[in-house]
């Protein structure tokens, strides 16, 4: 099949799309892959890398440094979830929607089916237009109505109480979301869009729950376009480079450091004083430590016998060689780390990246994650201490590195998509 990919967002975003691609492409697929970076245009240099189509599109939406840290910490402040998404989605996905709906309308007409990232409307709206299927991925499942969960950053109360959040929820989503894709779908002649978590963002055909099902077992009543494939990842180094020699040297010179790293959330913070927050905590802690920031060792700081600065590495390679990891939550980086089999001390940002701490801190491979408007010194030492010290979180995070490595989350997506859409499967339809 010709196949058509977009997605859109920060790293964690964008490096399961191109797992993905690489897996498609390996099944004989053609396959292109569009996609719009929030805080770095570092994706235009494996365009000719990759043994498929790659475009890059309105990447950096946000070039300005400055205006990324104080749209950050506008996000990191506001505590109520629905107005937290509102500000990412008109500050970070709406100036780049005109750019990315015109790379969706390429995709539809060039390709026999499209997949995009779950918060993305362009996509979903061009193929509805050009009457192609459409598949939706969504990294994380906190966004999937069930009794058997409630919305985030809701108490879970049991299925009663669940079902009603979630009524609410979808009234608050509609009330807040819906206006994006309706009106886009207005200029282009379409009619208001039903339900904004079942007809927007999720695809009615197939969506993807790119979650291990160490974390996440399919929900009772969950439709049956819901599918949970496990992260979607690769091995390879994604735009992060090799280890470089002087990592490697820290790295073997004393006793296996803490990993502290907040991914695309540094782009959003101010770097010099949560770079001291990191630093100080780990010397309080008393661990070697791994800090990695945009410029590597911001002004003020030196690689020491203690501290190794990186502005980029490649966690498949060394993560396993850390006592612990320090992140913000995101969902590639909650997996990477499991993969490791080491702890985590989850820095949350967002309440999907607190879902994701709670979710660790249920898997016993974490404490209870650190709000990062709440982040002390003291409090982020004492989840560094727990982390490395503790036999029980060592011993958890190694049996479920063992359970994920037998999880294949791009072979699986492939041949889901490939039983719904290939020519096959199609014939097979048509003939029932």
């Amino acid at each position: 099949m010709k196949i058509g990919l977009q997605t859109w967002g920060s790293h964690g975003d964008i490096r399961p799309f191109v797992a993905l691609a690489q897996g498609l492409h390996a099944a004989g697929h053609e396959v292109t892959l569009v996609v719009t970076c929030v805080d770095s245009d570092r994706y235009a240099a494996l365009q000719g890398t990759v043994p498929y189509a790659l475009e890059v599109v309105a990447s950096p939406v946000v070039p300005d440094r400055a205006a990324l840290e104080r749209w950050g910490a506008a996000i990191v402040a506001e505590r109520n979830v629905s107005r937290q998404t509102r500000l990412v989605i008109e500050q970070l996905l709406l100036p780049a929607e005109a750019a990315m709906y015109r790379a969706s309308e390429r995709l539809c007409a060039d390709n026999e089916l499209v997949i995009g990232h779950y918060i993305l409307h362009t996509l979903a709206i061009a193929a509805e237009k050009q009457g192609r299927p459409c598949v939706s991925v969504a990294l994380a499942h906190g966004a999937v109505p069930s009794a058997f969960q409630p919305p985030l950053g809701v108490p879970n109360w049991g299925a009663f109480c669940n079902r009603l959040a979630w009524r609410l929820a979808r009234w608050v989503l509609n009330r807040d979301f819906k206006w994006v894709a309706d009106r886009l779908r207005a200029q282009q002649g379409l009619p208001p869009a039903g339900d904004v978590v079942d007809t927007v963002w999720a695809s009615p055909a197939l969506t993807l729950l790119a979650v291990s099902p160490t974390l996440c077992e399919p929900r009772p009543d969950w439709p049956a376009n819901y599918q949970v494939t496990g992260p979607l990842d690769t091995p390879d180094s994604v735009a992060e480079g090799a280890v470089p020699e002087s990592l490697e040297a820290f790295l073997s010179a004393g006793a296996p450091p803490v990993y502290l790293t907040l991914g695309s959330m540094m782009s959003g913070n101010d770097e010099a004083r949560t770079v001291t927050l990191l630093v100080d905590a780990a010397r309080a802690a008393d661990v070697r430590a791994v800090v990695q920031a945009p410029s590597g060792a911001p002004a003020g700081f030196a690689n020491s016998e203690q501290l190794h600065f990186v502005s980029a590495a490649p966690h498949a390679q060394v993560f396993p060689r850390c006592g612990a990891v320090l992140h913000h939550g995101g969902a590639g980086t909650s997996q990477a780390a499991l993969r490791a089999g080491v702890p985590s001390v989850v820095l949350a940002h967002t309440a999907e990246q607190e879902l994701w701490g709670r979710e660790l801190q249920r898997l016993g491979v974490a404490a209870a994650p650190i709000a990062r408007r709440r982040a002390t010194v003291d409090r982020v030492a004492e989840a560094l201490r727990q982390a490395t010290r503790s036999d029980a979180m060592r011993q958890a995070a190694q049996a479920l590195s063992a359970r994920l490595a037998g999880e294949d989350g791009v072979a699986t997506a492939v041949r889901l998509i490939e039983a719904r859409f290939s020519p096959q499967a199609q014939q097979v339809v048509a003939a029932a």
